[in-house]
């Protein structure tokens, strides 16, 4: 927004008074001139000029944040279609599981930190890939 405060700025200044000063007349009253029409146009465009820019990066600021939603919502949606593919992997390993094999104990005890064997079998299966 720097440049185009800058553009702005020098735009003005070009179509304002000269930028050397001139001394008026030796007079005993001195009338300061109101600021002409043009130069409240030029004003006026300026400002409606920056007002576009300031509403174009509204737009492209939540187009940004709208995209970034519709990803993060695309990456929950993936992972729970991945842990609903762990739950029924894990749920057909423990079925074939024998109990009483060493695996089968291994996992009773390792199970037994978890709320459930499915979510343990769940654990087990992730770090196992």
């Amino acid at each position: 927004m720097d440049s185009i405060d800058k553009l702005l700025a020098e735009l003005k200044a070009e179509y304002t008074e000269p930028a050397t000063p001139q001394k008026p007349p030796p007079q005993t009253k001195t009338f300061i001139q109101p600021p002409s029409k043009s130069t409240s146009l030029i004003d006026n465009l300026l400002a409606e000029v920056k007002a576009d820019f300031v509403e174009k990066d509204a737009v492209e600021e939540l187009i940004r944040q709208q995209e970034l939603e519709q990803e993060r919502i695309k990456q929950e949606q993936l992972k729970a279609q991945q842990l609903e593919g762990l739950k029924n992997q894990a749920k057909d390993w423990l079925e074939k599981l024998d109990p009483f094999s060493a695996e089968g104990l291994w996992f009773e005890r390792f199970a037994e930190g978890y709320s459930s064997k499915l979510e343990a079998a769940i654990e087990y299966l992730q770090t196992n890939e």
